[in-house]
């Protein structure tokens, strides 16, 4: 939990600063592909704000409307940044991109005054230095959502990213971790759509950047909405990951065979698993209990992410 709060504080400081200086990029030289990645800024903005209500709403303690705790509303959260605010932001940037392609207009050639120094540089400049500061800045806050996803990795024993992406149920950290790759892909659209306008004095170039990068938010925001919906509905454990905890209690002194198991994540890397399981008929009442003890207490240690484990014994 601290790991993908540390995550999306540094994105949030990052985003906010970033959108503030893309917004008065925008304001000079009139760029459609400064205006998407303003809106993309803003948007992810945004979305670090709901993971942090989604983080601060799933610490609360189990009560009696919820006794298994409040952990799936990152869940939620998640799928609203996807929704609400990737979506939004997506829409906004294709469809100003396409009104720059359908009806160009020229860059404008302005200027910007620095503050402090006053020194007057040309305002394609400053869309030029926002957008490297921001793939800069993006690039510290993508290493730190890296991070996180390499912790998990190792945890789980995930080979790639491809993998971590299907599997985990941090969608915190994930969220972060697309969002900045985004930013950055993003950025570097922009920045190579305001150059080519720039030299070859064609608006299409920066409003085709415009149009892309919504394309790409609006792609990434179906693909995040969708690893948020699995969650939402009671994902269990995939297969693999699952068998090592069936084995566990087939191979159990006194476990005759396993009637049924079942796992299901109530909360970002916590699982609750139910077993129906039939003992040997020489096992006493007492017998019984001591081993579905012990079996509880060797899966939550096998596996950390089981929080909650409730096995039924079979007559």
């Amino acid at each position: 939990m601290a790991s993908s709060k540390s995550v999306v504080i540094a994105a949030l400081i990052a985003n906010g600063a970033i959108a503030i200086l893309k917004f008065i990029g925008f304001t000079i030289t009139g760029s459609a592909a400064m205006l998407s990645e303003t809106y993309h800024s803003i948007s992810d903005t945004g979305n670090q704000v709901f993971l942090l209500v989604g983080i601060r709403y799933s610490s609360k303690e189990a009560d009696r409307g919820h006794p298994f705790g409040y952990g799936k509303a990152q869940f939620f959260y998640s799928f609203l940044v996807a929704v609400l605010l990737f979506g939004i932001a997506g829409w906004e940037s294709a469809k100003h991109g396409y009104e720059a392609i359908v009806h160009p207009h020229p860059v404008s050639t302005g200027s910007a005054t620095l503050p402090l120094v006053g020194i007057e540089i040309p305002g394609v400049w400053v869309n030029y230095i926002v957008l490297i500061g921001a793939i800069v800045f993006e690039s510290y806050a993508l290493y730190k959502a890296y991070q996180g996803m390499t912790r998990q990795m190792r945890e789980n024993d995930w080979e790639t990213l491809r993998e971590a992406f299907r599997k985990t149920s941090d969608v915190t950290t994930l969220t972060a971790f697309t969002e900045d790759s985004i930013a950055i892909g993003g950025a570097g659209l922009a920045l190579v759509g305001v150059y080519l306008s720039r030299v070859t004095n064609d608006p299409i170039y920066d409003a085709v950047a415009s149009f892309l990068i919504g394309l790409m938010l609006m792609g990434f925001a179906l693909a995040l909405a969708w690893e948020n919906k699995r969650l939402i509905l009671g994902e269990s454990l995939p297969k693999e990951d699952e068998r090592p905890l069936r084995e566990l209690i087939a191979g159990w002194n006194g476990v005759r065979h396993i009637d049924d198991f079942r796992s299901v994540y109530f909360g970002p890397e916590r699982l609750i698993v139910t077993a129906d399981v039939t003992f040997e008929h020489d096992l006493g009442v007492e017998e019984i209990d001591d081993q579905i003890t012990a079996i509880e207490n060797a899966m939550m240690e096998r596996q950390p992410m089981v929080k909650k484990v409730y096995i039924e014994p079979e007559v």
